[in-house]
């Protein structure tokens, strides 16, 4: 469905192409001066400078030619130019009520749908999830949900960090730790166990230690450089005490996401592509892209223009190993073949920006990406109070799981003192926490642009006061409860009337949805949609302070503002939907 500003963009247009400009130049939006007028039309400027002309005097020529249109109440030339444009009450009520009943609230899906991949999450095996990965996980979760919405085919992948050194290191700190496990023996025939020797709890004390120990002596590190390869190179029970590490790590991280209700439709990771790196290195080397340097194989990426001088592209280094940046080619090359994907978004932190631009450029270069644009979704990072990344009193690493928690612990303290729930059974009202909890820390993320920091500070993100994830589901719950009181008195939502300034305003902002959701995906930034959606719930909140809506003698002034009601609570519904936020039942 076309917003209004779309349908007036199609009339203005059609006037500046009879005055014999460009039409693109008839682009109507919103107005930066809401106070003065509904819509503005800037493009007599730009008129004015190709034809040389005042651009004033085009304006008003424009002008002109739409007097007379029924549905505009107002219409006139401000400053230098600026067309402005308010529409009468009876066209907005007409235009709205074409929305009353679509579940999507009006924003259409794509005519051309195209296949994308997200990449995000990102954990590594034995290594618990922290809140570091707070922001790969809230902004990766909230693109993936923007980009079906639309209608494109969405693959996620987690993009497990499994095949490299630490591997190596964890299996020779177990093999010294658990010496006659049968994993270590090479004569072992098999069936190995289902049982794995360690948990979760133990591999997270088991890689510092294994990690620190090969740092400091220079045999250990061989050791496990020595196990990494023969790992790679398939020897059974290192393969099999790996299947192990791996299972164990899922098991801890799917709690992590469930607790975030984040979802994933592949569970990659680089093992997943170790059979391909041999074949696309060979393939750079036979085609002259790939050349000898210091004993490595690196592709050089330099481009044309560049201010900065970017490293080679290194694919296999001196004693033959891959890197990140290997694995990281040969995952574009089986994310082609598996997918023939026509976008591909890597929702990693901002400092790994220069790793992503060297594969990209090589994979352009290489041709592996197929049709696919390749993009780096970078982030700033989550702060303590002192601006640096987020950490415990003690300053150690805060589990994601236990924010969660702390989340959900400082909801049920809030709830308490607003008086909110409180007669509910206990259950409800632990459920209505963790809604709650999760709504607080992912509004306070997606609400920045991405690349900034924030600092984290839960008792500021659980308040149902101000720009805060609980006050927009206090919204929703409040007109929920509205509309079932309506129910019970018999009332029901009707046609749209706009009668006055609160419900005029809270209608064309409701219009506007179509336009944030281009916005956000055009531009990568869930923070777009955050705005509009407590924008949305402020114009709503003057609106029911503004009109006793049950309680008015005028039935179709009362359906109306039902109707309104319903409105606000389905576009609530696909906003928080898309930030991936819960709407409680009841509070």
């Amino acid at each position: 469905m076309t917003t209004l500003a779309q349908e007036l963009t199609e009339t203005v247009s059609k006037a500046f192409a009879a005055e014999g400009l460009d039409p693109a130049l008839g682009v109507v939006r919103p107005s930066d001066r809401p106070d003065l007028a509904q819509f503005q039309v800037n493009g007599a400027m730009a008129a004015a400078k190709a034809a040389k002309a005042n651009p004033k005097a085009i304006a008003e020529k424009i002008v002109t030619r739409l007097k007379g249109d029924p549905r505009i109440a107002k219409l006139e030339v401000a400053g230098p130019g600026f067309i402005n444009i308010s529409l009468t009450d009876a066209e907005i009520s007409k235009h709205v009520n074409k929305l009353r009943d679509d579940e999507r609230a009006g924003v259409p899906k794509r005519d051309k749908p195209q296949t994308v991949i997200v990449d995000f999450g990102g954990p590594n095996i034995a290594k618990t999830m922290h809140a570091g990965h707070l922001r790969s996980l809230v902004i990766g979760d909230a693109l993936q949900k923007l980009f079906r919405f639309v209608g494109d085919t969405v693959i996620s992948d987690v993009h497990f960090g499994d095949w490299g050194l630490q591997m190596g290191q964890l299996i020779t700190e177990v093999e010294r730790e658990q010496p006659n496990l049968p994993y270590f023996d090479p004569n072992f025939k098999g069936p190995y166990p289902n049982q794995s020797p360690v948990t979760m709890e133990d591999l997270e004390v088991i890689y510092p230690r294994a990690s620190a120990a090969c740092k400091a002596d220079p045999a250990r590190l061989e050791e496990a450089r020595k196990a990494t390869a023969e790992l790679q190179a398939g020897r059974p029970g290192y393969r099999a005490l790996w299947e192990q590490f791996r299972a164990v790590s899922f098991a801890g991280v799917r709690r992590e996401f469930n607790a975030l209700g984040v979802h994933f439709d592949w569970w990659k990771g680089e093992s997943d592509v170790d059979k391909l790196v041999a074949p696309m290195v060979a393939d750079l080397v036979k085609r002259g892209l790939a050349v000898e340097s210091e004993g490595a194989l690196v592709v050089r990426i330099e481009e044309p223009g560049d201010k900065k001088e970017l490293p080679p592209l290194i694919v296999q280094k001196s004693d033959g190993a891959a890197l990140y940046e290997t694995t990281d080619l040969a995952t574009i090359v089986d994310r082609v073949k598996a997918a023939d994907p026509d976008l591909i978004l890597y929702v990693v932190g901002q400092p790994q920006h220069d790793h992503f631009e060297k594969v990209f450029r090589g994979a352009r270069k290489a041709r592996l990406n197929g049709k696919a644009s390749l993009e780096h979704i970078g982030f700033g990072t989550v702060n303590g109070p002192d601006g640096k990344p987020f950490r415990t009193r003690a300053g150690g690493t805060v589990k994601l799981f236990d924010l969660i928690e702390q989340a959900k612990a400082e909801s049920l303290k809030r709830l308490s003192e607003q008086g909110l729930a409180q007669d509910y059974p206990q259950a409800e009202r632990e459920e209505i926490a963790r809604q709650v909890g999760l709504a607080a820390i992912k509004y306070a993320d997606l609400k920045n642009q991405r690349l900034t920091n924030y600092v984290f500070d839960l008792a500021r993100f659980t308040q149902f006061e101000g720009e805060t994830g609980p006050y927009l589901q206090y919204q929703a719950v409040r007109i929920q409860s509205l509309l079932k009181k309506a129910e019970e008195q018999g009332f029901k939502p009707g046609s749209i009337q706009i009668e006055d300034a609160a419900e005029r305003d809270l209608v064309l902002l409701l219009d506007r949805l179509p336009d944030a959701i281009d916005q956000a995906i055009l531009k990568r930034a869930p923070n777009v949609l955050s705005d509009h959606a407590f924008s949305v719930a402020q114009a709503f909140s003057r609106f029911y302070a503004a009109h006793h809506i049950l309680s008015g003698q005028n039935e179709a002034l009362r359906a109306s503002r039902l109707a309104v009601c319903r409105l606000v609570l389905t576009q609530f519904a696909v906003v928080l939907g898309l930030l991936g936020i819960e709407i409680p039942e009841r509070m």
